[in-house]
């Protein structure tokens, strides 16, 4: 990637406003001292959070890299009857904020109330994030490979769990890391099913004394997990290389699940009653009872179109500053480019209460005009969720054969117009899953907005947390289905992008020993 400072320059500086608040956190960690912070960081209450925070994002994580995966293949792979509407509904969860579902199961279900119910809650509304890339790429992978194996004697299933998953590593890997930097920032989760975790920890040092170190320590801590975890993935990662040529295009014949469907059925059936069916039955029976009050319907309308222009704002700010990033990333094997993907997912990991402090300490010190505005507020959904439109735009941008861009630029084309005329308008796919993702997310993300939006600029998250607070469940379920409702519209995009991308053109099926 020669020849490209411009890029490689807007990289690093949005690495370097990605890393703004772990400054924040490290000049507060050490301002009293090294000796006080490592008694801090030593203490048996940290090792503790530390231990809860792993088992928690440990069982998370391989249970949505598991669902993910399987429910990936079911609907991508397979014969199995209804998969086009199991693959549209099969990403619904991400429509339902996790908090959501958590004080659904939490009211219905009290026992439920710890590792269980967090872990339960988590995966179901994670899996989406590694069944999504998984199927695209179970989708757009190469037929001729599992052809290859059937004829040396390898049935269907042997084939798929020693051939084809080997093909997705990097796309589950990819949707692992994100569900798992989610679980150790997830705050409204973890709250209600009282998990004592990082989050809740960060929570409450900050609301219980004026001294913040202790949650600033802790957030240095998380800051170490989701580093580890990003290395973990881009080790995971390494090896898988973009296309150099046009490849196979067709597509590949289902496998016949025969005597499995049943089988197959429940699980995906499972999956659908514990992820979207009863947080949904659960918002209905609230709604229900909610109507013996009287609703504030103009409330509930003020709260969603704050909402909605929240999340637009920032989804556009954040694929601004995403794209740079991606195709820098895509292109070079450059440790700016590598320094600068790190970056963008570490503050990732952070908790939404630790960012929004580093915020309001920045604005107050450098942007005091923006203190109390809707700007510092983008500015902190910028940081928490560069990641969901790097990572998408970056794999559209791999996916994509390097020679178009070589081609582009023996024709004359310099690198910036090829850039723009060739290898956006490829990754557009890929861009706007991104765009779709942080708006689902900007839209339900709590701690950092309950801290930051202008006075009187409630949303639908703000909201519903502040009913739920005080238990008027059936206060809080219009704003609940509302804030669904909302996610309805990015959830659809997210799908079709994802399916777009995956689409290869058609040729006649070829035969295969069976």
């Amino acid at each position: 990637m020669r020849g490209r400072p411009l890029l490689a320059g807007t990289a690093a500086v949005v690495a370097v406003f990605a890393l703004s608040p772990i400054v924040h956190l490290t000049v507060r960690v050490f301002e009293g001292g090294t000796g006080a912070a490592f008694s801090l960081l030593f203490r048996q209450r940290t090792l503790d959070l530390a231990v809860r925070t792993l088992v928690l994002t440990l069982v998370v994580a391989l249970g949505c890299l598991i669902v993910g995966v399987l429910a990936a293949w079911l609907v991508t792979r397979t014969d199995l009857p209804g998969r086009r509407f199991f693959a549209v509904a099969l990403a619904a969860p991400l429509a339902i904020p996790s908090y959501v579902a958590a004080y659904v199961w939490i009211a219905e279900f009290p026992v439920l109330a710890g590792l269980p119910g967090a872990a339960l809650v988590l995966i179901a509304s994670c899996f989406p994030l590694v069944m999504l890339p998984v199927a695209a790429a179970f989708a757009s992978a190469d037929p001729g490979v599992s052809e290859v194996s059937r004829t040396l004697g390898r049935n269907a299933f042997r084939t798929a769990w020693t051939v084809e998953a080997r093909g997705v590593v990097p796309a589950a890997a990819a949707g692992t890391l994100l569900a798992s930097l989610y679980t150790i920032s997830d705050f409204g989760a973890v709250a209600l099913m009282r998990y004592d975790a990082f989050t809740l920890g960060v929570y409450s040092a900050y609301r219980g004394g004026l001294d913040r170190t202790v949650a600033a320590v802790l957030g240095l801590v998380l800051v170490v997990i989701a580093t580890v975890l990003t290395l973990l993935e881009r080790r995971l990662r390494r090896g898988a290389t973009a296309r150099t040529g046009s490849g196979v295009s067709r597509v590949a014949e289902p496998i016949p699940l025969r005597r499995w469907v049943v089988p197959a059925w429940s699980v995906v059936l499972a999956v659908l009653t514990v992820s979207v069916l009863v947080p949904m039955l659960g918002l209905v029976r609230w709604m229900i009872h909610s109507l013996r009050f009287t609703i504030a319907w103009r409330d509930v309308l003020t709260a969603m179109l704050t909402t909605i222009q929240y999340a637009t704002a920032a989804a556009v700010v954040v694929v601004v500053l995403a794209v740079p990033v991606a195709v820098y990333v895509a292109r070079t094997s450059s440790p700016v480019g590598r320094a600068a993907e790190t970056a963008v997912y570490i503050a990732h990991g952070l908790p939404g209460i630790t960012v929004g402090l580093a915020v309001v300490f920045f604005g107050i010190r450098f942007l005091p005009a923006f203190y109390q505005t809707a700007v510092l507020l983008i500015v902190a959904y910028a940081v928490l969720f560069l990641p969901l439109a790097v990572g998408p735009a970056r794999a559209a941008i791999v996916s994509t054969s390097a020679a178009v861009d070589d081609v582009s630029r023996t024709l004359g084309s310099g690198p910036a117009r090829t850039d723009r005329r060739v290898t956006l308008p490829l990754a557009l796919p890929g861009i706007a899953a991104g765009a779709a993702l942080v708006f689902l997310t900007v839209a339900k993300e709590l701690p950092a907005t309950l801290m930051l939006r202008p006075r009187g600029a409630d949303t639908l998250a703000t909201e519903l947390w502040s009913a739920t607070q005080v238990l008027k469940y059936g206060e809080a379920a219009p704003y609940a289905l509302a804030l669904v409702l909302v996610s309805v519209v990015p959830t659809i995009v997210l799908d079709r992008a994802v399916r777009r991308r995956s689409v290869p053109v058609r040729e006649a099926p070829v035969e295969v020993a069976s």
